[in-house]
């Protein structure tokens, strides 16, 4: 069987182990499956050499689109810092969309996900990008469903994987679909890497509670919150000290800060229990009731709702040693 070509498109400033981290993944699996399965190349915008994120230089295999074939069986566009920003040469967009029209698979890893939507890649899909950019790839294509908590994603032929890490997660997906269970896992045990990654990317992130916003009682309100969130903090007690009746002051939270009253508080709680769960090893009895949770269930609920993974697991993974 000849082998599959795998292409990784490359920018200027992208990270390198968006890069690095899936073509060594492919190479292992020649290793593993002890055959040439994968081709690989990168194909960059411009000849010689590419400074990565780090400083460190690429030189791309093919240049695209001048000097690049538009045919492969997979093609991932890596992700760069702040490429939501970048300008995209209008004719760079089209052989990337011409190009993953011809493609068996293709996708993206972490911020990648933007280039695919300015190509027109992402309409109708489901879709994940790193969490601290999710809203924001959200918003600039709304016919896209971006789900902001999965690891990977797979629609149709495309292929979308969250932040940076996270791209070895999606290549050792492709080496499973192509080559099955035994030798993806086998490359993962070479690796030193999971298998299957448990829970969401929601788990890293720190973007926690956001800073008050809003009108200065309604700011007020927020940091009251944030200090106490083990405290009753229901609509009416809020509204009391607000100053204002509850019903108008739960219009105006919702308004000006984007969430409902209850919505903020539960963010609040689970910053707070998340703190918790990273450095001390209190029960979790007395992390619900330190944080605002009526129980240790409500509090795994809430927890898995908002995380994407228990609290056991969370302090499992994330614990200070």
């Amino acid at each position: 069987m000849a082998p599959r070509s795998i292409a990784v498109l490359v920018l200027p400033g992208a990270q390198l182990l968006d890069v690095a981290g899936p073509l060594d993944v492919f190479a292992e699996a020649n290793a593993q499956s002890g055959r040439v399965t994968y081709d690989l190349a990168i194909v960059g915008t411009e000849p010689g050499h590419m400074t990565t994120s780090s400083g460190r230089a690429l030189v791309a295999d093919l240049v695209a689109p001048e000097r690049a074939p538009t045919q492969f069986d997979t093609l991932l566009v890596a992700g760069a810092p702040r490429i939501q920003d970048l300008e995209v040469r209008a004719v760079l967009l089209e052989w990337l969309g011409r190009t993953s029209a011809r493609c068996r698979r293709y996708g993206s890893v972490c911020s990648g996900a933007f280039l695919l939507g300015q190509a027109g890649l992402l309409d109708g899909r489901r879709v994940t990008t790193h969490w601290a950019v999710a809203g924001v790839l959200a918003e600039r294509f709304p016919e896209a469903s971006v789900e902001p908590d999965a690891i990977c994603l797979f629609d149709g032929p495309l292929r979308t994987a969250a932040g940076v890490t996270a791209g070895l997660d999606l290549a050792l997906a492709l080496v499973e679909e192509d080559l099955g269970a035994e030798v993806a896992r086998r490359v993962a045990a070479q690796l030193v890497m999971f298998f299957k990654r448990g829970g969401g990317q929601m788990q890293f992130s720190r973007r926690g509670v956001s800073a008050p916003t809003g009108r200065s009682a309604l700011q007020e309100v927020q940091r009251w919150v944030a200090a106490r969130p083990a405290e009753d903090h229901g609509v009416d007690r809020l509204a009391e000290r607000a100053g204002m009746s509850p019903r108008h002051f739960a219009r105006l939270f919702r308004v000006e800060t984007g969430l409902t009253p209850a919505a903020y508080v539960e963010n609040v709680r689970i910053e707070a229990v998340r703190r918790l769960l990273e450095t001390e090893d209190a029960a979790l009895k007395q992390v619900a009731g330190a944080c605002g949770f009526r129980d240790a269930d409500t509090l795994r609920r809430a927890f898995m709702r908002r995380v994407g993974t228990t609290p056991a697991e969370y302090r499992r993974r994330h614990a200070r040693a």
